[in-house]
């Protein structure tokens, strides 16, 4: 008889074998997060959308790993799955651009039409995350790697496939297109007012009155608790708020960011930036289908542009 079906325990201890891999190998990666977070954001034009796709690559990563004999060099292995994961996110969300990766061979650098390193850098670090998008995905990818991460051609080209050739000539595109883009003038809409939905929520949030946070909670709500666990139903997720009454240095306020309503986590000074952001979804009845809090990756404020607050 198999020995690990009669024990109760064996599947137990199995599921704590693979959390604790899962969490030596994120310890492990921890120090390149926020730089992928930051190549993620530019490559797909959102915060939000930009770590969805580092849990996607850490994932993926930690799959592929039983697949090696020795750890692969860290840095580039994961920036080429970003890269492609990102590229693949894009595909989903139909905002690819025309150009294939392969283009980038298709134009030889030019080195004496090269503008300033540090110029090109202080270009791409200070263009809004949207901008990027207005470039093909080989360029977009090598100009954020080059201009904003600082990374060498040589770094480039094993990270991303390509030569070192094509890398420069991706360049060349890249950061003459994103000065194109950064130089457009910027059309800001109007913002409408916040939903009094979101108001009342940071309301009663702010207030520590759970009882009435949890009485705006669809039978059905979720949460993800980004990079940490989710949760699914009324009596799960009511569980969640219990962290934030055990605390005292935090405040909630309604902001804008990328065109939708989220609430900026910040501290309790009025100076106080935010660390984090809480993403709320909402049944046309009123009821609080989602929540997506990012406070297990603070990173993500610092790629963030909040307006309103």
């Amino acid at each position: 008889m198999d020995s690990s079906r009669s024990d109760p325990g064996a599947p137990a201890d199995l599921i704590g074998v693979l959390e604790e891999g899962r969490a030596q190998f994120l310890a492990l990666v921890a120090h390149l997060r926020p730089d992928l977070h930051r190549y993620c954001t530019r490559m797909t034009g959102s915060v939000s959308d930009g770590e969805d796709v580092v849990q996607d690559v850490l994932a993926r990563a930690y799959y592929d790993l039983s697949q090696f004999t020795t750890l692969p060099p860290l840095k580039p292995w994961l920036f080429r799955i970003a890269h492609n994961r990102a590229i693949d996110h894009l595909r989903h969300e139909k905002y690819r651009r025309a150009e294939p990766l392969e283009a980038a061979n298709d134009l030889a650098a030019d080195v004496a039409t090269e503008p300033d390193h540090r110029l090109a850098r202080a270009q791409a670090l200070q263009a809004a995350i949207g901008c990027f998008l207005d470039l093909a995905p080989a360029q977009r990818g090598c100009v954020i790697l080059k201009d904003v991460l600082d990374h060498s051609l040589e770094e480039i080209a094993l990270e991303l496939g390509l030569s070192v050739p094509a890398v420069k000539a991706a360049l060349h595109r890249g950061r003459a297109a994103l000065s194109r883009a950064a130089a457009a003038p910027l059309s800001e809409t109007a913002k409408p007012p916040f939903s009094p939905a979101l108001l009342r929520y940071a309301s009663l949030f702010n207030a520590h009155d759970w009882p009435g946070v949890r009485a705006l909670l669809a039978d059905d709500v979720r949460l993800n608790l980004v990079s940490r666990r989710k949760a699914a139903g009324r009596r799960d997720v009511g569980q969640y708020f219990g962290n934030y009454d055990r605390q005292t240095d935090w405040r909630l306020a309604p902001a804008w960011l990328e065109g939708r309503e989220v609430l900026s986590v910040s501290g309790t000074a009025d100076a106080d930036p935010p660390r984090y952001f809480i993403e709320l979804t909402w049944s046309n009845d009123g009821l609080l289908r989602s929540i997506r809090d990012f406070r297990y990756v603070p990173y993500i404020a610092q790629n963030a542009a909040f307006s309103g607050r």
